[in-house]
């Protein structure tokens, strides 16, 4: 039968709500048939990336970690090669203070602590 006689026989409305269901009747089996499988497959492609870039995430938390770790033991180790240097263009001299004090006060300046600790060689 032709569509020109099914609208006369039947009217219009009636031809054009049986195209309408058969349209839907289409697309839906066309998205279960062929979108749906896509969807999950891709679905599951996001869901790994989304894992493997909180793996990354967390591998670079470490790693920032480590980093701030060895520059703050580069700055230990520049502050204690610096004073070493510092050392060694200043040296702090032991004086002998048995030499300086007269032997009648030898005594009592044993029992008088030093205000600044001196280094000793």
């Amino acid at each position: 039968m032709d569509v020109v006689e099914l609208i006369n026989k039947y009217g219009f409305p009636i031809v054009a709500a049986g195209g309408m269901g058969y349209f839907i009747y289409y697309v839906w089996g066309w998205v279960t048939t062929d979108i749906k499988p896509v969807l999950s497959e891709a679905n599951k492609v996001l869901i790994d990336l989304i894992d493997r870039i909180r793996m990354l995430d967390n591998d670079l938390i470490r790693l920032n970690q480590k980093i701030n770790i060895v520059l703050m033991l580069r700055e230990k180790y520049e502050m204690r090669s610096t004073l070493k240097s510092l050392d060694k263009q200043y040296p702090i001299q032991d004086q002998d203070r048995s030499a300086s004090v007269p032997d009648s006060a030898q005594s009592t300046s044993d029992n008088i602590p030093e205000a600044v600790p001196q280094k000793k060689k």
